[in-house]
């Protein structure tokens, strides 16, 4: 397994609005499943999920999906690279992420990308009801901890229940795969 020993250093950008407008109809229960799934994908392209919930081999041209682990969050068994001493704080940079973009860590402390594929350590125990509740409130399961940064959990919450609806049948649809993401660090 490839560890990777460096964090970038990144300030937190804000993130626009996920909003998509599709026209497209089907006809029939699985034209339509079918049609949403799409949808949903298309919003977690747009959305940036990508970015944060599946992991990342090094290229020459830097960071690239690792297409074997789409959607599956920070690998459990990679270990964390230290956090140089005195960078993260009011005056200093906002953020660092590991070299895949997984896990991020700033004055909330470390955080991980979630699994968000159907296996049950990742979005398999989930409701349309609870993601849709989370996405609105910025809790975890729409009632437990904070969802912390960088996840835009305020820019989700803008997409209307269809659009949210498409995006977890989007994300229920993809290959379930095992990993255990660790629970939020806190700030020291």
């Amino acid at each position: 397994m490839r560890k990777f020993g460096a964090w970038f250093v990144l300030g937190l950008l804000p993130l626009g609005s996920l909003a998509w407008a599709d026209s497209e109809h089907g006809s029939g229960a699985a034209a339509a499943a079918s049609q949403e799934i799409r949808r949903g994908e298309k919003l977690a392209t747009f959305g940036g999920c990508h970015d944060c919930h599946t992991p990342k081999v090094m290229t020459a041209r830097g960071p690239a999906l690792d297409k074997s682990r789409l959607l599956s969050g920070f690998p459990a068994q990679q270990a964390l690279p230290p956090v140089p001493a005195d960078t993260i704080g009011p005056d200093k940079w906002g953020a660092l992420a590991t070299n895949d973009l997984t896990a991020w860590t700033g004055p909330w402390g470390t955080s991980f990308a979630a699994n968000l594929t159907p296996d049950p350590t990742g979005l398999g125990p989930w409701t349309l009801r609870a993601f849709i509740r989370a996405m609105r409130s910025g809790k975890h399961l729409g009632g437990g901890r904070d969802i912390l940064p960088p996840m835009p959990w305020f820019n989700m919450a803008a997409l209307s229940d269809a659009e949210l609806k498409a995006l977890f049948a989007y994300l229920k649809s993809v290959k379930p795969i095992s990993n255990r993401v660790p629970e939020p660090i806190p700030p020291k």
